[in-house]
């Protein structure tokens, strides 16, 4: 099978960071950035790395950007370049684009010009810290739309050797539990007689008031 191939236009924290990972994951990247010195520094990394001006269509269509299975927009503080490499790669062919986003507005006018999905990576992180700080127990905090979040929760002592029939989410609280994961393994949709331990973690998906609530009234 056809290992998946990625181009990410703008190499700085994000950018480089994310082309990292897909690396260690074992998929295949091109990296495109306008500083020599970068490129020059992920050239060890990525499987391409090239300098290019990631707004002219000709520099993007030599580089057969168009056989790319998904393009990631990550440039860091230039709005219309953003933009124009958002376009460019949409009007290539590629199947999925990808774009960071500064604002909101930035993050609107991306969707208007057809980017298949927009990421917030400083607003989702603040989030996300925010929630941890104030929830012990909160793990890890994803928005999934602006109604629903998936979220990662360590059980605390008091829920030890209870079963999810004995907690009953869905019915008191409306969310569900997704997973557990126990020192021994990851169990995938548990069933209403899995027991919970102290050291196990819990993955819960619901709207945004529903995770709130069991949070507040059963984790914390």
């Amino acid at each position: 099978m056809k290992k998946q191939q990625f181009v990410v236009v703008g190499l700085g924290r994000f950018g480089s960071s994310l082309a990292k990972e897909l690396i260690a994951l074992g998929y295949e990247v091109l990296g495109i950035d306008k500083n020599d010195e970068v490129v020059q520094e992920m050239s060890q990394v990525l499987t391409h790395v090239v300098v290019a001006d990631c707004t002219d269509e000709e520099a993007l269509r030599s580089l057969g950007i168009r056989n790319f299975d998904c393009g990631v927009v990550a440039i860091g503080d230039d709005i219309q370049a953003s933009i124009m490499s958002a376009i460019l790669l949409k009007d290539s062919g590629m199947k999925k684009v990808v774009a960071k986003a500064l604002s909101e507005l930035h993050g609107r006018v991306l969707e208007k010009v057809g980017v298949d999905q927009v990421v917030y990576p400083e607003r989702d992180m603040g989030i996300r810290v925010a929630n941890q700080l104030v929830s012990p127990n909160l793990l890890d905090y994803i928005e999934l739309s602006k109604d629903y979040t998936i979220a990662e929760m360590a059980v605390p002592k008091r829920l030890n050797g209870k079963s999810l029939q004995d907690i009953d989410l869905r019915v008191r609280f409306g969310c569900s539990v997704v997973a557990i994961n126990k020192p021994q393994g990851v169990i995938i949709a548990p069933s209403a007689s899995d027991v919970l331990t102290e050291k196990d973690v819990i993955v819960v998906i619901g709207t945004n008031g529903q995770i709130e609530e069991f949070e507040k009234e059963v984790i914390r």
